[in-house]
């Protein structure tokens, strides 16, 4: 078969922070992508606010290097697609992995392969991409190059890889520094006999199968990714199959229930660097947007009119946790940061999203671009039950939508079950937790708290110890804070799906019970002084808050209502302590992600675009009561 030579697909696989977006910065900078008076930011590909301030990538991009052979032969064009290195986003991973040709899995020189790393490999190895090893972060004090090349080894061989695949090329390189070599430096340096990332290229010309097509086949464009635009709409990104695809063309839409239609292509846009540029033409193996049609989805064909022939849908992982989310309930719904009115905080008026009809709408737009969300109708018109892949994915919804104004009300997140033979199953997670060696047993009993079993332990003789752990998901949803707590802030923990198994049993995660407001009001200095004994408070002076709002956690298994809002009875006669000076312990902030890991089954989180309350689901305490004298007879 024909094949395209001036053409590389090849996407960057890894886990979290082991340098995928700082290569590509690298890459493209040394391509010669940019002006010399052009500014440029560190991790060019995180466009995304959210991704910026966490430091990781959550949408897959792509970029495009015209790279020139030292050989003086004609640029070839390399597609780089830049895919996320958590668990939660693999739905943007497999749309990556069916663009490319090849992929690059990069491992860190110290940290070695991690969950997201077998992940993404076996992704790979299943849709039988050759792959390319690059050590990176060569310059690391603590590398262990030798061990790390053999644990990837291993790793090949656990996910059953062949002869053909188990031969692949190595590279190690420094991304910060845009060094890359074929000759192994030493531990902790950076490679010495290259200064550039020549070496790397030319592994991605020689590994990287070039497209290969057939001169009589009709156009087949399959659609992996969705972008939107303020001018031209809806912009589909996709890979041309087969054929070519051209500017003013009209092709067969096969959409996802098989019913075709023709269309017209508007716009045609191809990738160079960062930008998209408009275009003529694509032919087979480039990737290039499409504007002109506005209700296309994920995983539809572009086809041939005469002969139209559908290219397989994308299928993605089924999710393991859902939470329930709906419109704001509680009574300062509307009424700002502070719950005083309205928007002090913002400057002005803010464009608040508190109707039913605004968060479906949202939702639906989501599940648009996101193939691996699911949204789910309840019993209730204003709250829908929204699964994903895990609790980080769904946090970053939530995250994104208050910043567009929305006010939500958030249940706790739930696993997804599934039945078996009739049997319940839950899904379960593998577990690699890096941890210095004392704190080796705190560790071990969390994780027996939460029936987690151990699997793989290891010791590189540094001082600290790899432990795996195979544990329901269920066990994981408030791990963390408990974690680092437990570890001192030293510990390192990923996660990634395993699978599915018999239900565990009940798991009790939380110990302490909540303080919970028993009247509205305003939070004042003395209440919380009275208050700061019983437990860890979460609001500060001055903050309004409800009944059944939780201001803080008690230091026992139970839940206490509270009043924080006393306030100090003046009177003419002279106290004995009355010019003793009171010192309140600065209360705990709680983020989002915290405060969904605090939640209890009969507690919600309320969202506003200012502020993360948590509340009781019912809020009038003699409610409560009652429901919960049913219970214990029951």
């Amino acid at each position: 078969m024909p094949t395209r030579n001036d053409i590389r697909n090849v996407a960057i696989v890894a886990h979290v922070d082991h340098g995928k977006t700082t290569l590509v910065d690298a890459m493209l900078k040394q391509a010669g992508a940019f002006a010399a008076h052009q500014q440029l930011d560190d991790r060019m590909m995180d466009s995304n606010d959210l991704e910026r301030e966490k430091g990781i990538t959550i949408l897959a991009k792509n970029t495009a290097v015209k790279y020139h052979p030292k050989d003086g032969g004609a640029p070839i064009t390399i597609n780089i697609i830049d895919t996320p290195g958590h668990a939660d986003f693999g739905g943007e991973v497999e749309r990556g992995l069916s663009m490319v040709d090849a992929v690059v899995l990069l491992v860190d020189a110290s940290e070695g392969p991690l969950p997201q790393t077998r992940f993404v490999l076996r992704k790979a190895l299943t849709a039988r991409l050759p792959v390319i090893l690059c050590i990176n972060k060569t310059d690391r004090p603590d590398a262990r190059i030798d061990e790390v090349i053999n644990e990837t080894y291993d790793l090949f061989l656990d996910l059953d890889a062949d002869e053909d695949q188990i031969e692949f090329p190595i590279v190690y390189a420094c991304a910060r520094d845009g060094v890359a070599s074929l000759t192994k430096p030493e531990n902790g340096s950076v490679p010495a006999d290259s200064d550039s990332l020549e070496p790397f290229f030319s592994t991605i010309l020689e590994h990287v199968p070039a497209p290969t097509y057939d001169e009589d086949a009709p156009l087949q464009a399959h659609v992996t990714n969705l972008d939107a635009d303020n001018f031209l709409g809806r912009i589909a990104l996709l890979r041309v199959e087969q054929g070519e695809l051209r500017k003013g063309q009209t092709v067969a839409w096969i959409k996802r229930d098989g019913t075709i239609s023709n269309v017209r292509i508007s716009e045609l846009l191809m990738t160079e660097a960062l930008t998209r540029k408009p275009a003529e033409v694509a032919g087979p193996g480039d990737i290039c947007a499409v504007a002109g049609i506005s209700d296309i989805m994920i995983g539809e064909t572009l086809a041939d009119t005469e002969n139209p022939i559908a290219l397989p849908l994308i299928t993605v992982d089924e999710p393991a946790i859902s939470m329930t989310i709906g419109t704001n309930t509680s009574p300062l719904v509307g009424r700002g940061g502070s719950g005083k009115g309205a928007d002090a905080k913002s400057g002005g008026r803010v464009d608040r999203k508190v109707t039913a009809r605004q968060v479906k709408d949202r939702l639906d737009r989501e599940l648009i671009g996101n193939v691996s969300l699911r949204v789910l109708d309840t019993e209730r018109p204003d709250a829908w039950e929204v699964q994903g892949r895990g609790e980080l994915a769904l946090a970053i919804l939530i995250e994104t939508m208050r910043r567009e104004g929305f006010e939500l009300t958030v249940g706790k997140p739930q696993v997804v079950t599934k039945e078996v033979n009739g049997k319940t199953h839950e899904p379960v997670e593998r577990l690699t937790v890096d941890v210095p060696e004392e704190h080796m047993g705190a560790v071990t009993q969390l994780m027996g708290i939460r029936k987690g079993r151990m699997d793989n332990m290891s010791n590189h003789g540094s001082g600290w110890v790899r432990m795996e752990f195979v544990v329901p998901s269920r066990g994981l949803i408030g791990f963390r804070t408990e974690f680092l707590t437990s570890t001192r802030g030293t510990g390192i923990a990923h996660s990634i799906h395993e699978g599915h198994e018999p239900w565990f049993g009940t798991l009790t995660t939380r110990n302490n019970g909540s303080l919970v407001a028993d009247r509205a009001g305003v939070v004042t200095a003395f209440a919380m002084t009275n208050l700061q004994e019983r437990g860890v408070l979460f609001c500060e002076p001055g903050t309004e808050v409800y009944e059944g709002m939780i201001v803080g956690e008690n230091s026992r298994s139970d839940d206490m209502d509270v009043n924080i809002t006393k306030e100090k009875k003046l009177t003419n006669m002279r106290s004995s302590n009355a010019d003793v000076a009171e010192s309140i312990v600065p209360p705990r902030k709680l983020s989002l992600e915290q405060s969904l890991e605090f939640c209890r089954e009969d507690e919600c989180i309320e969202v506003t675009p200012e502020t993360v309350r948590i509340r009781k689901v019912v809020l009038d305490q003699k409610d409560r009561g009652r429901t919960a004298s049913r219970a214990k007879k029951a």
